[in-house]
């Protein structure tokens, strides 16, 4: 059995406060990662990690290692709460890119810059707008880095059906934002 096993079954069986302070501590660099991209605001990303957290401890009783392993149901989790919080502030401004930042140009631009912080503002409120569902794979592909296998087991759906979800969503955000118009 491994640490994170021994953690869980400690928390499971007599509430260890040091087993679940380790599996906190474990996974708390990478969830609030996750949730910052999202939010780009360091205070809303803490905010919502800790909540993460809570009711991650608060559910661990009933989780059950054979149906998924944790770091899926953590995402789920995570993914869950992420969408909550969106749904309560209608526009969560984006301060931060949340994919990796291009190299600077030669020269620095700073309206080109501005301008993508802009887009990608709009993008994510577009794609606030989606479908419950396609908000979940379009978040936990492009901002958590999962791939299409481990999205549709946090999701428990064909992995079929979680690629074709999100290329329709990818389809929809080029038609909307080309400037093809």
């Amino acid at each position: 059995m491994d640490k994170e096993q021994r953690w869980i079954r400690q928390i499971q069986r007599r509430g260890s406060r040091e087993a679940a302070d380790c599996l906190v501590r474990a996974y708390y660099d990478e969830i609030y990662r996750f949730v910052y991209r999202q939010v780009g605001n360091k205070e809303d990303a803490l905010d919502l990690t800790q909540s993460i957290f809570v009711a991650v401890l608060r559910s661990l009783p009933g989780y059950q290692p054979g149906q998924a392993g944790f770091r899926t149901w953590l995402y789920a989790v995570a993914n869950n709460k992420v969408i909550d919080a969106r749904r309560k502030v209608q526009h969560v401004p984006i301060s931060a890119m949340p994919f990796e930042e291009p190299e600077p140009p030669a020269r620095d631009d700073f309206v080109s810059r501005i301008q993508d912080r802009m887009l990608l503002a709009q993008i994510e409120s577009y794609v606030s707008c989606q479908s419950l569902e396609q908000q979940e794979v379009f978040r936990l592909r492009v901002y958590a880095g999962r791939s299409f296998p481990e999205i549709a087991e946090i999701l428990g759906e064909r992995e079929e059906a979680v690629k074709a979800r999100y290329y329709r969503l990818i389809r929809k955000i080029r038609k909307e934002f080309s400037d093809d118009e």
